[in-house]
């Protein structure tokens, strides 16, 4: 079972590479054609082909080129109505002679549509009739029957995720962009929210300087942040952290002798409210801590506690 992986694995390699080996100047007449478009770009596909439409129109819609699949079907059952004159179509069919995308080409050229085809066969129907033309030939299918469409469909997803791709880099599509398609995951979550959004001002934990080692255990057992504030709101003197309480008990075995004042940190790390989520956990991976102080790290007031956990 492991050879049979491993030769599906080298025949689809090797057949991707013969298709980027076919790439010219014709690609980068499509990405030119896509980005002074001023409509939707339309995939369209049945069967194998239309399950890659779909995951190529998924991936361009949500890295900057408005787009959305269509059912060559449903398309000829009215749903054409929701192609417009300024679209643009890619029309994926290996053979480039699938009945039911042929349908829609009369209609198509009738409306004025630029039609993008990928195909694996530049002399098929629907190469002929389209505007641009992506080669995805390959020279061997996956399946031993060579019946399955395995190879190709590999293919021809991957020429999606090429222009796609390529438009992004033309767009400078940044993270900020990508997560504002994306506001439900945690990639959005961290691009768009802000520290302040997250922060945890209720309760704080704060101490006195001359705070004794079991006012501080009882104080950080309530706060359930891990670390204490050693004086106020207005101005932070420092922290102690659960960490610290640890290392000073290792320092100074008896407690009688240790209070806030010579366990806390004097430095700790601030960061602004505004400042994105992102921004904020990757200063806390950097200096390897769990939680910061939210506020002013010039007059030391503190508006909240923001833990990277929490998210």
């Amino acid at each position: 079972m492991k050879a049979i992986a491993k030769r599906v694995f080298d025949i689809e390699i090797e057949s991707l590479r013969y298709v980027a080996n076919s790439i010219d100047d014709e690609f980068t007449r499509v990405v030119e054609a896509i980005l002074k478009a001023t409509g939707k770009v339309i995939v369209i596909g049945i069967g194998k082909s239309g399950i890659i439409g779909k995951k190529i129109a998924a991936t361009l819609a949500s890295t900057g080129t408005p787009s959305f699949f269509l059912h060559p079907g449903e398309a000829f059952h009215g749903d054409l109505g929701m192609v417009g004159t300024k679209d643009m179509v890619i029309l994926i069919s290996y053979s480039g002679e699938t009945d039911e995308v042929l349908k829609l080409i009369p209609f198509l050229t009738w409306n004025k549509n630029t039609i993008i085809g990928i195909t694996g066969n530049p002399k098929s129907t629907v190469a002929k009739n389209s505007h641009y033309h992506l080669n995805i030939c390959i020279e061997q299918e996956a399946c031993p029957l060579a019946l399955a469409p395995t190879s190709s469909t590999t293919a021809a997803l991957v020429m999606g995720d090429a222009l796609a791709v390529a438009l992004m880099e033309s767009r400078q599509f940044q993270h900020e962009d990508f997560a504002r398609f994306h506001p439900g995951g945690s990639l959005g979550r961290k691009l768009l929210v802000r520290v302040k959004d997250l922060m945890r001002t209720d309760n704080l934990p704060f101490v006195t300087e001359d705070a004794s080692f079991t006012e501080l255990l009882l104080c950080m057992s309530e706060g359930r942040l891990g670390m204490v504030i050693v004086g106020d709101a207005n101005y932070v003197k420092g922290i102690i952290t659960d960490g610290d309480l640890r290392r000073a008990l290792l320092r100074i075995p008896d407690t009688s002798k240790l209070s806030a004042n010579n366990m806390m940190t004097e430095t700790p790390v601030f960061v602004e409210p505004e400042q994105f989520i992102n921004q904020a956990e990757a200063l806390m991976i950097e200096k390897r801590i769990t939680a910061v102080l939210v506020g002013s790290s010039d007059d030391r007031t503190i508006m909240g506690v923001y833990q990277i956990y929490n998210g």
